[in-house]
């Protein structure tokens, strides 16, 4: 697959079902409600991106820029991608696509938050630049998470 079929645009509330049917893919029990991700497509704090090949959503990513004392921050809220389209390079799309949105609107960092045994995203942030900060014990249900921060210039 060549580099050019990808698309990212932004995110809308008209994919939501395929959004949900992604995110229940990737994250099964531990996934966001149909609910939730109509929430976050809405809030006029959150953005939204996709990707498309041929047309299709096959991985999206929501963020959110929170307002700290000092710093605004970007959070990643959820990153998915369809398990027919992983390791091709297309979170790490999401991802810079997302950060670059959120250095725009003046973010100095991003954190984001992945379970302690997904070794294949905590490669994909360690390389992209996100260091560990701590460990959230029992974030999700029983399994333990990691959060992530870099630093966006």
């Amino acid at each position: 697959m060549s580099d050019m079929a990808i698309l990212i645009e932004d995110a809308s509330i008209k994919y939501l079902d395929r959004l949900y049917q992604i995110e229940v893919e990737c994250f099964k029990k531990e996934a966001f409600t149909k609910q939730q991700i109509a929430h976050l497509l809405t809030d006029y704090s959150s953005m939204g991106l996709v990707a498309k090949e041929d047309g299709n959503i096959i991985g999206f990513v929501i963020g959110r820029i929170y307002a700290e004392t000092k710093l605004l921050a970007g959070h990643i809220l959820t990153i998915d991608v369809s398990p027919t389209h992983r390791h091709i390079g297309i979170a790490q799309k999401l991802l810079e696509e997302i950060e670059k949105i959120f250095r725009n609107k003046g973010a100095k960092e991003c954190r984001l938050e992945v379970r302690e045994d997904n070794i294949v995203a905590l490669r994909l942030y360690e390389k992209l630049g996100y260091k560990r900060i701590g460990k959230l014990h029992n974030y999700y249900g029983n399994a333990h998470g990691v959060y992530l921060k870099k630093t966006l210039t």
